[in-house]
């Protein structure tokens, strides 16, 4: 039988129940594991066979949907954390320590660009950003004989540039490191990386795939292909002994296809415990569920807002890669023919004090720091997400002042372009 469709994988991956067993993922809302005897249990720290023993590790749950969003992406092996956030950090951190450094795009989210930039630089992980539209020269100049990884998303939050993948997973693979895409606004809908040479893949599980407002949530995805053993010298992690599980090596003992999950869940979740809750696991596949379903509508939606805020006289600029003549229109045919998200980034006339007097006129859209799900909302990067980063960074992220971002719900279009249109004639 043919490999399923990705909308069969939305409902149907991760999870196939026995006779008599329960139709929907069941919650394993359990701290602790039992067993018959020390010794198997012992094997289980060891790393020797697999089954759980504590829930800050693993849980069959959250196990279950990582499982599905590990076949939406087309990867190997996946694991839920407790934020999207979290998941970024593990992801880095997996195979970036102190001493080391990391390329990014500048064009980030920017609670990321304040993990990597402040939090992870205390930690002695050095960071360099480039433009996600600079020359392979540019990028080429950026790595260090220490580099460790490069790191961009599909579709920048709020800016919305979208990033060449394969030029950043070229330059990646030339100096022998991973490149790390965080999907959260294309999601696997409209965009797969792993199939444009990305290696490892990160969510904000908390936006489109729960959809709902309603569960924080990460996730990191391994395509299982990057060769760690090629650049061994590189990853003393994944490729030499690790004195706190009795000597294993994670490359020897479980393969490209699973060393990296592995090590991420027995050292850092072991260690820093940002564990989904299995609760949130399950509202987590619930969104899963309509996944395919939502991301369309919001797509749709957004396009007809984008042409409209486009035509309207107090509106300054537009940016949505389904726009044509949008700067990132061509790059979003190549990466995202189908779509490519439901959020809409715009500049109001007037600067920072007419954009907050437009988003105060709104009845719809509500003013929120959360996007992407089923309601529209709208923030001002500037005064919120973007807060602590000054004037020359808030540029290099691509965010003004004036800058909207909108997050199109799956609302009737009609209403919410009528909401858009109060709120800018109030002004």
């Amino acid at each position: 039988m043919a490999e399923n469709m990705i909308g069969t994988k939305c409902v149907q991956a991760g999870y196939t129940p026995g006779n008599g067993e329960p139709r929907q993922i069941p919650i394993i809302q359990s701290t602790t594991f039992k067993y018959a005897s020390s010794a198997e249990m012992g094997k289980l720290f060891d790393l020797e066979a697999s089954g759980y023993f504590y829930s800050r590790l693993q849980n069959p749950t959250n196990d279950y949907v990582a499982a599905k969003i590990a076949a939406l992406e087309g990867g190997s092996s996946a694991m839920l954390t407790s934020s999207g956030q979290a998941a970024n950090f593990y992801a880095v951190f997996n195979i970036a320590s102190c001493g080391d450094h990391v390329v990014s795009s500048a064009s980030i989210y920017g609670g990321t660009y304040n993990l990597f930039a402040v939090t992870m630089k205390r930690m002695g992980v050095e960071f360099t950003f480039v433009s996600p539209d600079c020359s392979e020269e540019e990028l080429a100049a950026a790595f260090r004989p220490n580099t460790k990884a490069v790191f961009g998303e599909t579709i920048a939050n709020p800016a919305l540039t979208v990033l060449d993948i394969e030029k950043f997973a070229k330059a990646a693979h030339d100096h022998g490191v991973p490149l790390i895409i965080d999907n959260t606004f294309a999601t696997p809908i409209n965009c797969r990386p792993f199939q444009w040479g990305a290696d490892i893949v990160t969510h904000s599980t908390t936006k489109y795939m729960d959809g709902h407002g309603g569960a924080l949530g990460g996730c990191i995805v391994d395509s299982g292909k990057f060769d760690w053993t090629a650049h061994a010298d590189k990853f003393p992690g994944l490729c030499t002994p690790d004195d706190s599980y009795h000597g294993v090596t994670y490359t020897e003992r479980f393969g490209l296809e699973g060393a990296f999950i592995t090590k991420c869940t027995a050292q850092l979740m072991r260690d820093f415990g940002s564990v989904q809750s299995p609760q949130n696991a399950y509202y987590l596949n619930l969104g899963l569920e309509s996944l395919h379903l939502r991301v369309k509508r919001h797509c749709e939606n957004a396009q007809a807002i984008a042409e409209f805020l486009q035509k309207h006289e107090k509106i300054s600029w537009v940016r949505y890669c389904g726009l044509p003549g949008d700067d990132y229109y061509e790059m979003g045919q190549k990466y995202l023919p189908n779509g490519s998200c439901g959020v809409v980034s715009f500049g109001v006339k007037g600067g920072r004090a007419a954009a907050e007097e437009f988003m105060g006129n709104l009845k719809i859209a509500a003013i929120e720091t959360h996007v992407a799900d089923a309601r529209t909302c709208c923030l001002h990067p500037a005064s919120a997400t973007h807060r602590q980063m000054n004037n020359e960074e808030l540029l290099a992220a691509g965010v003004t002042a004036d800058l909207v971002r909108l997050s199109c719900g799956i609302e009737d279009a009609a209403d919410l372009i009528a909401d858009l249109e109060q709120a800018l004639a109030a002004i």
